[in-house]
């Protein structure tokens, strides 16, 4: 997985296949960023693009820096790779401390369609989407939410408006939507939850151990790579490209891919790491080494 850094700034981006034609990822800033992180996030975001048969990379940044020096660090950074957003070559996405207002300066460079609400809205509605499709429906659940924010909120008004109750996460509940951070669901969270389904509404949120104490226990557990797509079907929209049209269309999308799955005897994340895998062989000599979960 080549990391590239940059000059003018203590920053890296991972670029998960080096010969694809574009890459998307998260820019995230802290003192100190580990590349091993980047790399997971960037997994994800590749076998999301595999699962919808999209010949791109995922990708991840990191910009090293503390609180008072990160509006400078931040502007250089975008300074920086403006070409590479003008050439497609990675296309970046808000992260932790780097909000989209950051990188305002980059979006008329910017190839995709429709970047910030319009894919915010196609990504709720996908989340959704894939609660309702695994759970089967939403009408009568009990429904927790791990985190907190403006995702968040948008999950508890479309769960509501399908007849679905929010309860506290308090270990028990149909259907658990998580994604506040990477590994928010490790393997002592996962021993004290008691949930029907897990719908994750960021990359990665459970961890490998987390993953099989789940399984053991019953619980579905939809796969990052396809519960958060909803946004590739606003950067890149096939059909009627008004909000609700790419909303309805990414709900539509991982609705039929989880569909096409949900009966593999291996369980919805392996059966959906087959085959996005299966696409990459088709475009990659190699496949990348490791699936999206978190450390």
């Amino acid at each position: 997985m080549p990391l590239e850094k940059l000059d003018t700034v203590d920053a890296f981006i991972v670029f998960d296949l080096a010969d694809a034609p574009q890459s998307v990822g998260i820019v995230r800033s802290a003192r100190k960023i580990l590349p091993g992180g980047a790399s997971d996030l960037a997994r994800s975001m590749t076998y999301a693009f595999a699962t919808f048969e999209m010949q791109r990379s995922g990708a991840s940044a990191g910009i090293n820096a503390v609180d008072d020096d990160r509006p400078d660090a931040v502007a250089k950074f975008t300074a920086e790779i403006a070409p590479m957003v003008a050439s497609g070559r990675f296309l970046p996405e808000p992260g932790a401390r780097v909000p989209r207002t950051a990188l305002e300066s980059l979006a008329e460079a910017d190839s995709r369609a429709a970047i910030g609400d319009v894919a915010d809205q196609a990504t709720v509605a996908g989340v959704v989407a894939a609660a309702a499709t695994a759970a089967g429906g939403l009408d009568g659940r009990t429904v927790a939410i791990e985190g907190s924010g403006p995702i968040c909120d948008a999950l508890t008004i479309a769960v509501e408006d399908r007849g679905g109750s929010i309860v506290e996460m308090n270990g028990q509940a149909d259907v658990l939507f998580a994604g506040s951070k990477m590994g928010a669901i490790d393997h002592a969270t996962a021993e004290q939850i008691q949930v029907s389904t897990l719908v994750p509404y960021g990359p990665i949120p459970v961890t490998a151990r987390a993953l099989a104490i789940l399984g053991r226990a019953g619980t579905t557990v939809v796969p990052d790579f396809i519960s958060t797509a909803g946004s590739l079907f606003a950067w890149w929209p096939t059909g009627d490209s008004t909000p609700d049209a790419i909303a309805a269309d990414a709900a539509a999308q991982i609705t039929a891919s989880l569909e096409e799955i949900a009966d593999h005897p291996d369980g919805l994340f392996l059966a959906a790491a087959y085959r996005a895998e299966s696409f990459l062989s088709t475009w990659q000599d190699s496949l990348p080494f490791g699936r999206p979960l978190a450390s």
